[in-house]
């Protein structure tokens, strides 16, 4: 019987400006602790200091950590801050509070770690994990250079540009493996291209994007019946999925789900996913999922299209569904539904209106119309591909021929052109 991992226990401690925005700060605490929840942390207490700087050498006031490690009764593994430390700042940290001292970003990547299936999204988290380090590498060598030794070794001026030639060395090593990564990562967002290229030929692509744990992956298993993992966690999908899905018209599409989103999330994450990202990119067509259940979901949608507008990606024709309807009233829904007129409502866990969101999709992508055409008689197999490529509402005959009113594609239309009747 295997033993059971005991867990790490951590204070959240934050930082809000005299004049600052307490409610976003709080909002930004509270997903700060689910972030410690999905990296198997426990939280023994959220704490913000409010003050008009910070402090430059612990973040915030040392005085007031002691007061909250007095609150959570000894009981702290670590501390865990809801901003970027410098390095600098994480050894003052460690060293007077004799804890490991880490930040929202450390948090993540802890989660990326374990949640990395594949090689590419390994390489990702890898290279993250390389440029969060790369800035803070000559602080952690500086107290070299501060170090002075007893007389009998020349009061240390030998020693002096150690912890500048350690970090040196250290940063071109980094470089070299950033290098590497970026160069095989480069390869693999090639080889995505020309997958897509030949896709391309075929059907159109969609990209499902939306803030983290808003249900796309569940979305994305309704639609395709992919099985790819569904969790009640923060980025429980790193990996991009592609899979063919049938929509609502008869046509054919590529749906690719993605990673999630998330506020603030630091932009060398976002430049380390790019081969993941780029199926959002690079889609002709983004379904933008929404936790409609969630009170702070229009902050998380404003999140997701700061960063579609930081890839490159805003332009992109996009629906907005809202997911999790199963979660709130009927009220609710007419409220939201008011403010946002074209967006889908739909339950990916049930099933609700998931047809009446592929028939919109399909409309969204390959706008249709009615057409009347006439087709000699013998032109049976003209008919049969009709019928392939759109809806009969009517058929009639008469010597003339067979008259059809179809409901089909615009793009299918041209090649019927000298069928149609005017």
């Amino acid at each position: 019987m295997s033993e059971s991992v005991e867990k790490d226990g951590a204070i959240l401690l934050g930082h809000c400006p005299l004049k600052g925005d307490t409610a976003a700060k709080d909002a930004s605490m509270e997903e700060l602790g689910r972030l410690a929840d999905t990296a198997d942390i426990i939280t023994l207490g959220k704490y913000v200091q409010r003050r008009e700087k910070i402090h430059p050498r612990t973040f915030i006031g040392e005085g007031f950590i002691e007061t909250c490690l007095e609150k959570a009764g000894g009981k702290a593994d670590l501390l865990i801050f809801d901003h970027d430390l410098t390095g600098s700042q994480a050894r003052n940290l460690e060293k007077r509070f004799s804890l490991p001292a880490i930040d929202r970003t450390e948090v993540i990547l802890r989660i990326f770690h374990a949640h990395a299936r594949t090689r590419e999204a390994r390489l990702q988290v890898r290279l993250a994990e390389l440029k969060y380090e790369l800035p803070r590498i000559k602080s952690m060598w500086g107290h070299l250079d501060r170090e002075r030794f007893g007389s009998k070794m020349g009061g240390g001026a030998a020693f002096r540009g150690m912890g500048e030639k350690q970090s040196e060395m250290d940063r071109q090593k980094l470089q070299r493996e950033i290098y590497e990564i970026e160069k095989t990562l480069k390869k693999l967002v090639r080889q995505i291209d020309t997958q897509k290229k030949l896709r391309k030929k075929r059907c159109k692509n969609i990209g499902v994007v939306g803030y983290t744990n808003a249900g796309k992956s569940t979305l994305f298993n309704r639609l395709t019946r992919a099985g790819v993992l569904v969790e009640d966690k923060l980025f429980a999908t790193l990996d991009s999925t592609s899979r063919s899905l049938q929509l609502g018209n008869g046509k054919e599409a590529v749906i690719s789900d993605t990673v999630g989103f998330i506020s603030n999330l630091p932009h060398h994450l976002v430049a380390s996913f790019r081969a993941t990202l780029k199926e959002a990119e690079e889609a002709d067509f983004l379904v933008h999922v929404a936790d409609i259940s969630d009170e702070d979901f229009q902050k998380h949608m404003a999140d997701v299209e700061t960063v579609l507008k930081s890839i490159g990606a805003d332009h992109i024709p996009h629906i907005l569904v809202f997911n999790k309807i199963d979660k709130v009233s009927e009220a609710e829904i007419e409220n939201i539904q008011r403010s946002y007129p074209d967006a889908q409502f739909i339950s990916a866990a049930t099933g609700r209106n998931i047809d009446k969101f592929l028939l919109e999709m399909g409309e969204r992508l390959h706008p249709s119309g009615k057409i009347s055409l006439l087709i000699p008689l013998s032109g049976q197999k003209l008919i049969h591909n009709i019928h392939t490529l759109g809806k009969v509402l009517e058929t009639t005959y008469d010597e003339d021929g067979i008259h059809l009113t179809v409901e089909m594609a615009r793009e299918d239309m041209p090649p019927l052109e000298k069928y149609l009747v005017r």
